[in-house]
């Protein structure tokens, strides 16, 4: 008896080779998989299956798509509730259910129609202008809230919370102008320097809360909210100056700036879509570039995930906290200068900015604080915007219910539980599928 257990345990047996040892652990891992297959050890699911378990789980793309779904859903009940004729329809709704539903229903599909039309495409269009004007009108809302929606991201990422893009942005617009009928230049050159100018601005702009908040600890809240509020009434004593103002003119209103200053037209001279928005794409490519290859975009984020550990690991905070802040200024100065750069009008009024600055917090905001998801819902708001006008042009709907749909939307992502809740998604199951995509199942 002693015999055989001694040959069994004898160092002189050949050990089983390292790919015999892996193809029986992946054996029993797959049996373990195959095991939990509700119903027992059956058949895996197929990719097809896994996918659609993927795309109803609680990830980021299905949260964020669900709460568009459910912000559009309550605009059409505030859009019924809003049109006395289709309100008087339910008075009577037991008697003739169908008066009320054809109602609600034409409504709604016209007001999303017009929604479309204006900010997509036409199919009624019969011109090439006609047909190129709603998404024209897209990228001229579009191009200045995506550098306010980056100038806030980009600051989040770092741990700041800028609320000043719209001060920001309205001293980017105040250089940008100054540079564009007070400068004579030559064309390409005149262009280059009041774009920088306006970046110049914004920069300045946003180096006070940052210079503030690294050297005495001041909130950046209160002090963006307080620059915001100089900035607008700079801008309000400026334009009535002697060499600003329009001579032919006696309201609030500049000169205009030079043809040689302003951006191109992307569709030619019928249509208002300008380089701005290719700009727009750049600084988003920059962006994305900084925050994850850089150097200096490596210690933004470790300052932002926690300051004191980044001290500890050498990182200068104070330095990153006005270069967070100089960056995001910049990026707001760029967008606020697409409003005088690229517009026909191309003169500084007191409500020039309007609201890009508080904007672009809603931007950032529902693209996640991330460069590419910003620069896809500035062209969400820039659509809802483009296709309000002629929503309330042909359909009668107040313009402000789209302020209310951006608003729902950035409400819906910012309580994620309470889309999971509604929709009954489930736990994300990420990892399965990409542990099925490598096995090739």
């Amino acid at each position: 008896m002693s015999e055989p257990n001694a040959r069994q345990g004898s160092p002189d047996k050949e050990p089983a080779s390292e790919e015999q040892a892996n193809r029986s652990a992946i054996d029993n891992t797959e049996r373990a998989e195959s095991a939990s297959v509700p119903g027992g050890a059956g058949p895996r699911p197929t990719l097809g299956r896994l996918f659609l378990e993927n795309l109803w789980a609680a990830n980021t793309f299905t949260v964020t798509l669900l709460s568009l779904v459910l912000a559009m859903v309550v605009g059409a009940i505030l859009m019924i509730i809003s049109d006395p004729e289709v309100l008087a329809t339910y008075s009577y709704v037991t008697a003739r259910p169908s008066d009320a539903i054809t109602a609600s229903w034409t409504l709604v599909s016209e007001a999303y129609a017009n929604l479309f039309k204006g900010s997509v495409f036409d199919p009624a269009a019969t011109t090439v202008n006609t047909a190129l004007s709603p998404i024209s009108e897209t990228l001229t809302y579009t191009a200045p809230l995506v550098f306010t929606g980056l100038s806030v991201a980009l600051a989040f990422r770092g741990g700041l919370f800028n609320i000043g893009a719209q001060g920001q942005a309205t001293m980017g617009v105040v250089l940008a102008a100054l540079a564009g009928f007070l400068l004579p230049l030559p064309p390409v050159l005149h262009l280059l320097v009041a774009v920088l100018a306006g970046a110049l601005g914004g920069a300045i702009w946003g180096f006070i809360p940052g210079i503030l908040k690294a050297r005495t600890g001041a909130h950046e809240v209160i002090n963006t909210i307080m620059l915001n509020y100089v900035a607008v009434y700079f801008l309000t004593w400026l334009i009535v100056q002697n060499g600003v103002q329009d001579p032919v003119r006696t309201d609030a209103i500049s000169r205009s700036v030079d043809a040689s200053a302003q951006l191109p037209r992307l569709f030619g001279d019928g249509l208002r879509a300008h380089a701005g928005i290719i700009v727009a794409v750049l600084a988003t490519w920059a962006v994305a570039w900084l925050l994850n290859r850089s150097t200096l975009g490596f210690e933004l984020r470790a300052v932002g995930a926690n300051p004191d550990a980044a001290r500890t690991a050498g990182i200068s905070v104070t330095r990153t906290y006005v270069l967070i802040m100089v960056f995001a200024g910049a990026l707001a100065g760029l967008g606020g200068s697409q409003m005088v750069l690229g517009t026909t009008a191309a003169a500084l009024t007191p409500l020039v900015v309007a609201q890009i600055g508080f904007d672009g917090i809603l931007v950032a905001l529902l693209g996640r604080v991330k460069p590419w998801g910003v620069a896809l819902a500035a062209l969400l708001f820039g659509a809802l915007q483009a296709g309000g006008n002629r929503m309330q042009s042909y359909s009668g709907i107040s313009l402000e219910l789209v302020t209310v749909l951006q608003a729902l939307i950035v409400i819906f992502i910012a309580a994620p539980a309470l889309v999971k809740a509604i929709f009954q998604l489930r736990a994300a199951r990420t990892a399965r599928l990409q542990t099925s995509l490598a096995k090739g199942w």
